[in-house]
């Protein structure tokens, strides 16, 4: 038996008669619908590797990129998550960046396209390409909030205090903010729209901090939608879940959205663990699954032992998922850390993907690509003659 606080109790009971009665504006797909057209057509799952643009090498010429797409179709992947949205610079060409901010690519590539460079490599070795939005609603790490909020100061999320929403040294913009949401919409759509891509993807930052909201326009707005003033206590359980639901509803209107230009296209989303990203991070990825917002979900399991692995697939398998909901789960897995100096063994990922699969999860997107190189591709190596063999 699991016996929860007082709070997660709270906040379980609340959200599950909020996310009845909050419409979300987006009708809901027939479930069998699940698991997407791309994983059906796949039932072998999605076998994805992030790429990103620090502490790797891929992105700096199109050599680069055509090497590690041919080493990861070799190796049995079948997707890849480039990072295009990171420390508020785009690694494509943008208009709306340009149009915003007079800087329409980060300056590393400039004269380049590195997601034009992708799309051509992956589909030349049969991979498919879902860009990784990662910074999501985040302006800057620990640069208070970038050139993005020295240009719009009026997109600044802020805590109770009225300073900067900070959290693990993260520069936030307002997430709840009907413009910054616009803006995120718009970048994401420019991608869609522009690029043979097979989908879209929002990290673990299209979420806002619990201790964000207190700005005038938010408050405002509370008190206006709610009859009462904002609550100093950021974990205050209406005002948590009401905050929540408004990030609910940029996930409904992105599927949305994006299914208008394609219905083949994906919303990839790879939130943190659940029910952690609902209190921490107002993300309430249940509410994301429940509502068919998404068609591939990868929550972030990083842990660094098995027991820790496990105890995280199991939680998501009792309270979070049900029925075949399970076919659109591809979890995060953790191969290194550069900061931390952290590489998974060999073992240890055979293992967490063996249990994977043990609870009908048919794949995984592994964090992330350097992470298969080290020791002579030793990771590689063991997935080519292992799990991926086939």
């Amino acid at each position: 038996m699991r016996f929860f606080t007082p709070i997660q109790s709270a906040i379980r009971s609340l959200a599950s008669s909020l996310q009845q009665r909050l419409a979300t504006g987006s009708p809901a797909p027939n479930p069998a619908a699940l698991p997407s057209s791309f994983a059906a057509k796949n039932p072998g799952g999605i076998r994805g590797v992030w790429i990103p643009t620090t502490d790797c090498k891929v992105l700096s010429s199109k050599e680069r990129i055509a090497e590690a797409m041919d080493f990861l179709a070799d190796t049995g992947f079948n997707t890849v998550f480039p990072i295009i949205w990171s420390q508020g610079y785009t690694v494509y060409p943008s208009k709306i960046m340009r149009e915003n901010f007079g800087v329409e690519i980060d300056s590393r590539y400039q004269g380049r396209d590195p997601l034009a460079e992708i799309c051509v490599e992956a589909k030349r070795v049969g991979l498919k390409v879902i860009p990784c939005f990662e910074y999501g609603f985040v302006s800057s790490y620990n640069r208070k909030g970038g050139h993005l909020l020295a240009k719009k100061p009026e997109w600044a999320g802020r805590d109770a205090s009225g300073n900067l929403l900070k959290k693990n040294n993260f520069d936030w913009m307002n997430s709840l903010d009907p413009q910054v949401q616009d803006f995120m919409v718009g970048l994401m759509l420019e991608v869609a729209k522009n690029y043979p891509v097979n989908g879209v993807q929002g990290d673990d930052r299209i979420a806002f901090p619990v201790e964000g909201g207190y700005d005038e326009k938010t408050v405002k707005r509370y008190r206006e939608e709610c009859g009462k003033a904002a609550p100093s206590d950021c974990k205050e359980q209406h005002w948590l879940l009401w905050r929540a639901d408004i990030i609910t509803k940029f996930v409904a209107r992105l599927h949305r959205e994006v299914k208008a230009i394609n219905p083949d296209l994906l919303l990839s989303m790879s939130p943190s663990p659940y029910d952690w990203g609902l209190v921490e991070y107002l993300q309430d990825s249940k509410a994301w699954v429940d509502k068919n917002l998404v068609d591939l979900f990868h929550p972030q399991f990083y842990r660094r032992d098995f027991n820790a692995y496990k105890q995280l697939v199991d939680k998501m398998m009792e309270i979070q998922l049900s029925g075949d909901q399970v076919k659109c789960v591809s979890p995060g897995i953790l191969l290194t850390n550069r900061g931390s100096k952290y590489s998974i063994t060999p073992e240890l990922l055979l293992q967490v993907i063996a249990y994977n699969r043990s609870r009908g999860i048919q794949g995984e997107v592994m964090f992330f690509y350097e992470g298969l190189r080290d020791n002579d591709n030793a990771l590689a190596k063991v997935l080519k003659k292992g799990p991926y063999a086939r």
